[in-house]
Formats: structure tokens, C-alpha cells, sequence
């Protein structure tokens, strides 16, 4: 059990949460979250949006019960956390791309900031893509050698796929998938971050399968993180 710090409202829906403690996590990885005893029946899982030495950050939209109960933690709260788990984005070298849509640019931040200290990255672009307002422009900003913004359009038309080796990318499949479509005759390697349902967080209950070129896998265990030529592949 760990204690809120801060739990903010950035706009209509999305939330970002600090919570005290010492936390290990990579970046891509997530975190199973609840904040009640028994309903709903099911934690959370929500990707690690930042880590420092004392706190842990998730930044997530209310979309159903469980989410808008989190929604309403106030500060010095209780919250269960249950994690790192998952396979999150590789190390990687040379020229990288950021590629978040909405609410992909979640654990987008955590690979800013992890990028930075790789000594074989060269240079880090990120593109941010948003249907109605931006949002945390400014902490990417930091970690960006180059920051494009896009609200109301699509963000990977911004992209010269040919400029990178590889391409971490995190949002709606119909983006990742045009990515994977995109980069396919260039030497970037694109990784996709999937999201499906889950019940255990650790690969038990197979409820969030994920199907691949090399068959079927466990999106919170072998992933989330995935070479995008494996998933989208048809």
C-alpha cells in the first residue's frame, strides 16, 4: 500500500497521479492500480508515465468505474500498486522517434527521459498528436532534440520514416499500424505498444491475448511492447 502524493486534473478527463515511495519500473512497462476492496473486481493496469528516486507517476483518462474511483483519490490516500510488470521498449541506438497519440503519450515521457542517458542515442524526436488540445507539451520539451505538435490531424504525416533507425511508438492501433505500413521499406524498426483488457497483470488468465506472426502472445506479459512488423503483419 503506498500514499497519494498529488493527483491532478490536466483537462475534462485525464488525470495525473504521484505516489510516494520507491519504485522500480522501464520504460514501457505498467502497473496494476486499485484503490477499493472489492468492486470492482479488477486492478487497473496503467503504464508508468514517470519514476523518480521517491515517487511513481501514471498519467491516464477516466473511462469507466474503475478509473473514475481513481479519479477521486485526494492526497495522503491509499492506493495498491502492483508492478513493474510487462515488457516495455528496448534499449535502442542512433536516430529515435517518439510517437504518441492521445493517450499514448502516456509512457512516452519515461522513454524521453531513459533515451537521454543511452550514450549510442543520437538524437531524439518526439511527435505528440492530439484530437483536441495538447497537453504536457512543455516536460517533453526538455527531453526532445526536436518537438513536433499536432492537434486535430495526423501525427505521423509529420514523420520522415527514412531520418531513424527506430521508432517507439504508443496510441491507437490505426496509427501504429500506419507506422508500421510506413516505415516498412526504410531501416527504422518499429516498436507498438498494444493495449487490450487485463485481469491479472502477469500472463495467468490469457484474457488479454494478442495475436502475432509468431502466434498468439500475452499483450502483459510478452508485451506491451511489441516489433510492430509482428503484430501488424497482414
Amino acid at each position: 500500500m503506498a500514499k497519494i502524493i498529488s493527483n491532478e486534473k490536466l483537462d475534462d478527463d485525464i488525470y495525473i497521479m504521484k505516489v510516494e515511495g520507491k519504485f522500480e519500473g522501464e520504460m514501457g512497462q505498467f502497473y496494476m492500480l486499485r484503490a477499493w476492496n472489492e468492486y470492482p473486481v479488477l486492478s487497473r493496469p496503467i503504464s508508468i508515465h514517470d519514476i523518480d528516486d521517491n515517487s511513481i507517476s501514471f498519467l491516464y483518462r477516466v473511462v469507466g468505474e474503475g478509473t473514475e474511483m481513481l479519479s477521486n483519490l485526494k492526497e495522503n490516500d491509499d492506493i495498491e500498486l502492483q508492478g513493474p510488470n510487462g515488457n516495455g521498449y528496448p534499449e535502442v541506438e542512433g536516430n529515435v522517434a517518439l510517437i504518441g497519440g492521445g493517450m499514448g503519450i502516456a509512457p512516452l515521457f519515461l522513454a524521453a527521459k531513459s533515451l537521454k542517458k543511452m550514450k549510442n542515442v543520437k538524437n531524439i524526436d518526439i511527435y505528440l498528436g492530439f484530437s483536441q488540445k495538447a497537453i504536457l507539451t512543455e516536460k517533453f520539451k526538455k527531453y526532445a532534440d526536436n518537438l513536433v505538435i499536432n492537434v486535430g490531424g495526423i501525427i505521423i504525416d509529420e514523420l520522415d520514416a527514412e531520418k531513424y533507425d527506430y521508432i517507439l511508438t504508443c496510441g491507437p492501433e490505426i496509427m501504429m499500424k500506419k507506422m508500421v505500413q510506413k516505415s516498412k521499406d526504410t531501416q527504422a524498426k518499429v516498436y507498438v505498444s498494444m493495449e487490450k483488457r487485463m485481469a491479472c497483470g502477469v500472463g495467468a488468465c490469457l484474457v488479454c491475448t494478442c495475436k502475432t506472426s509468431k502466434g498468439n502472445k500475452k499483450t502483459c506479459k510478452d508485451g506491451p511492447v511489441f516489433l510492430g512488423e509482428d503484430v501488424f503483419y497482414e
